[in-house]
């Protein structure tokens, strides 16, 4: 058999995709997967050029760099069953991806608010090791009483570090200046040590900057160990700006404190649906089946797509006619979609209200739907997010039955001053809160004229006497049973205040979390570390829960108009 032409292009130019695998004219290719290490490709003897041994197209593609021929004969391999006119060549070894633990070790100096902040931070640092100046401990200890999250994140600190010294044998304790092993109590990811300040530091007092201030000596820590440590990469990790600024203009690096953050940029989020591509009924259109139960149209279908899909995650296909539809199971790459009941038409109106575009119409299908546990609904002002929660739950409080009471709190969390102390029971107290529901109970009022001003009383009697406003500082250790619970403003709540409320949830109770992460009035959270992000994130796919961020205003032109401009 007549070999195929050459290559035209010299050896050392040909591109990874031009390697051809040798092909033994003795042997039948075996099944095997072939091993890319092992891959060589075949190099004609004395001749700069790749030569196709037994068949014209590649037998396989390598994906990895091409090496030089070498100089040396001894660079040159031969593989077995290849001819003995050809001497293969073998390539480099595919390179594989850098991890994160390849680069130098660094030396980690951790102020105050970092600990305050997150108590695990100091076993989040993989490999390298932690500082821990005399300072931070000093600042640690000034904190440690109350009840503010703060203080019980100081305290929980203390435990860790005290866990970590008795974790030492009793002849190690006194010479902590060797460092402690962060992974003794379980944190296999913490490969680095622990290092406390044991000795005075050469500190010399840094000119234009006040000696007995904590922050300026934190920074006369970082700078000695500089110093005293050459070798190492000593870094300061705060979550202040002006002590990162004050480190940046004296030459010491410093860094912000980024494992709080969920996800790096808030559009990042999950939004919880998804437009389906304008060719997507035909590529995923093949073995499709359909059927109809209880009135209800379900869609099987296959495809590339179908693996990037989340359970109970909308898709909608605006196309004539148009398909809304709530992804019911994923299986590899294929998907059952149930096309969702239409809440904007009047017949299908929740309390009297319909839904004025698809989001809403996303939402009402979430909070109407018996078997979702948990909704979160983000959007900007005016979206309908209380609205709709507030009708969803009194028509299955008191239409359907399903739940005996609905339950509203919220993050008392001030725009601007503090008002001080409210008079009253906790009712009273959280009254002036809740604002945003009394302005929506009048609206979903409205629609009861039919007994006149007793009717409207007596109504307005009987809904309010389902609705139970609470307080969420005295939530601990309670559990609701067939509720309907709603938490307003959870954008300023920290993801651990988030679990403490959706873990009071019993048997039959719904949870709904709404926000805005562009309205965060916490001086701690960001639309990062937000608790409402949290859990958009880690409840993303679970059955039980579902997600809607809603997209357009509909309070009034005004409303919208200004959120848009200001």
């Amino acid at each position: 058999m007549p070999l195929p032409k050459a290559p035209s292009k010299p050896a050392t130019f040909l591109q990874p995709d031009d390697a051809v695998l040798a092909k033994s004219t003795q042997k039948k290719p075996s099944k095997k997967s072939i091993d890319p290490e092992e891959f060589v490709a075949p190099v004609a003897a004395g001749t700069p050029r790749f030569e196709t041994l037994g068949r014209a197209e590649p037998a396989f593609r390598a994906r990895v760099p091409y090496s030089a021929p070498a100089a040396d004969n001894t660079a040159l391999t031969r593989k077995q069953g290849t001819p003995a006119q050809a001497t293969p060549l073998r390539l480099a070894k595919p390179l594989r991806s850098i991890s994160q633990h390849n680069g130098p070790k660094k030396f980690f100096v951790l102020d105050t608010n970092v600990l305050m902040l997150d108590p695990s931070s100091l076993f989040r640092f993989q490999e390298h090791d932690v500082f821990l100046p005399m300072m931070t401990l000093e600042e640690l200890d000034g904190h440690k009483k109350g009840v503010s999250e703060v203080a019980r994140h100081v305290r929980q600190v203390s435990r860790s570090l005290d866990a970590l010294i008795e974790a030492l044998p009793e002849d190690r304790r006194k010479s902590l200046h060797e460092g402690i092993a962060l992974s003794a109590l379980g944190h296999s990811d913490a490969t680095g040590r622990l290092f406390f300040q044991t000795e005075a530091l050469p500190i010399t007092p840094i000119q234009g900057l006040a000696t007995g201030k904590a922050d300026n000596q934190i920074l006369g820590v970082v700078k000695a160990l500089s110093e005293k440590h050459p070798d190492k990469d000593v870094v300061l990790v705060s979550k202040d700006i002006n002590i990162r600024i004050k480190a940046h203009t004296l030459g010491l690096p410093a860094e912000d404190y980024f494992n709080d953050q969920v996800i790096d940029d808030a559009d990042l989020l999950y939004t919880g649906s998804m437009p389906l591509p304008a060719d997507f009924w035909e590529t995923h259109s093949r073995n499709m089946e359909s059927w109809q139960q209880a009135g209800t149209s379900y869609y099987r279908v296959s495809g590339p797509l179908c693996a990037s899909f989340h359970i109970n995650q909308f898709v909608f296909d605006e196309s004539q006619p148009p398909l809304h539809a709530i992804v019911q199971e994923v299986k590899g790459q294929t998907a059952v979609l149930r096309v969702i009941r239409d809440f904007s038409h009047a017949k299908n109106a929740v309390w009297g209200i319909v839904a004025r575009n698809r989001e809403q119409n996303f939402a009402l299908s979430l909070l109407m739907n018996p078997e979702i546990d948990f909704v979160t609904l983000l959007g900007q002002a005016g979206t309908g997010k209380t609205l709709l929660a507030l009708a969803a739950g009194l028509a299955q409080t008191l239409e359907t039955k399903i739940y005996n009471e609905i339950i509203v709190t919220r993050a008392t969390v001030p725009i601007g001053e503090d008002i001080g102390f409210l008079p009253g029971t906790e009712e009273e107290k959280m009254q002036p809160w809740m604002g945003a529901f009394e302005d929506n109970l009048e609206v979903l009022n409205r629609g009861m004229d039919s007994g006149g001003d007793w009717g409207r009383s007596a109504a307005n009697d009987l809904i309010r006497s389902r609705i139970k406003i609470k307080s969420m500082n005295f939530m601990r250790g309670r559990t609701f049973v067939n509720k309907f619970l709603i938490i307003d403003e959870a954008q300023n709540l920290t993801p651990k205040q988030m679990k403490a409320l959706i873990t009071r949830a019993g048997p039959g109770t719904k949870v709904v979390c709404m926000g805005n992460i562009a309205q965060i009035d916490s001086p701690y959270l960001t639309e990062g570390s937000s608790g409402l992000t949290y859990t958009v994130d880690r409840f993303k796919g679970w059955g039980h829960g579902g997600h809607v961020t809603l997209q357009r205003g509909e309070r009034s032109r005004l409303a919208d108009f200004a959120s848009e401009c200001l």
